[in-house]
């Protein structure tokens, strides 16, 4: 994305470079390049070599390395400032220390992965560290540590929690985390429709099929558009007076978030216009 709040994160494991061009031509609004569970102990090396190889400044990219407490994060670290490394993913989130550590490597912006309890407890400290432009999810990471059935309503404190800190903090909604069906799109979309009720603004992918899932779910429907089309015209016509759409009443925070939704709608397509070749 070059003006707009993205809503897709695919995943490519950092040990298969030839992917890597693959991915960023998938449709997703942004590309983590993952060195951490995507790659064997054994190839983290190799795989953080071939990543170096590859980058350049016309190749943005995030990358997510390996977690502060690993044999590999200090390695890792030298990607910060690397050219064409947009940003750093940290999983296993906890201490605002690491962020801080993460920030005088260099990194333009930093997404801390919540996939703990304490992540989650310190959520505020770590969405307050300046370079922080978004929570990330990790809802599976986080189920197996608080030993929880990974569901909607098992889930919905950490998450309403995690848009709860994001807005208070003034950083972007958070990203949800994957879907490990990749050939399951009635699942994939009742998860987005939930992420996305709840306030969240994008969703992890595994797989460039869940990606225009994801862009749709996190965006306005037709019917959404056609709605904040009405309002915002009946707010014209009424010049601050009570006025109903649909039979229903509409007042200031309504309007603007029919105007939020046009908006958005207007600057996504002048986007796609911009970037078509």
């Amino acid at each position: 994305m070059t003006s707009l709040t993205a809503r897709s994160y695919l995943f490519v494991p950092g040990n298969r470079p030839q992917r890597f061009d693959k991915a960023r031509a998938a449709g997703a609004d942004a590309v983590i390049v993952d060195l951490e569970d995507a790659v064997p102990a054994a190839e983290k090396n190799a795989a953080r070599a071939a990543l170096v190889a590859w980058l350049s400044p016309e190749k943005s990219v995030l990358v997510r390395i390996n977690s502060a407490t690993s044999a590999w994060f200090d390695d890792d670290l030298a990607l910060c400032c690397m050219p064409g490394v947009s940003g750093i993913v940290l999983p296993k989130a906890e201490r605002a220390d690491d962020l801080i550590t993460i920030e005088r490597a260099g990194a333009a912006t930093i997404f801390p992965l919540i996939e703990s309890a304490l992540g989650l407890w310190n959520a505020h400290a770590l969405a307050q560290s300046p370079r922080v432009q978004r929570l990330l999810f990790g809802a599976i990471d986080f189920s197996f540590d608080l030993g929880l059935h990974e569901g909607e309503q098992e889930l919905l404190h950490a998450r309403s929690t995690l848009v709860l800190t994001s807005r208070v903090a003034g950083i972007l909604a958070p990203v949800d985390g994957v879907t490990v069906a990749i050939d399951d799109p009635d699942r994939i979309r009742s998860e987005i429709r939930h992420a996305h009720r709840l306030g969240f603004g994008g969703k992890l992918c595994i797989h460039p099929s869940q990606v225009s899932w994801v862009n749709q779910g996190f965006g306005p429907s037709a019917t959404e558009l056609a709605w904040a089309l009405r309002v915002v015209e009946a707010a014209a016509t009424a010049k601050g007076a009570a006025m109903a759409v649909d039979g229903k009443m509409v007042d200031q925070p309504v309007i603007l978030t029919a105007r939020r939704m046009l908006d958005e709608s207007a600057r996504r397509a002048a986007d796609s216009a911009y970037e078509a070749p």
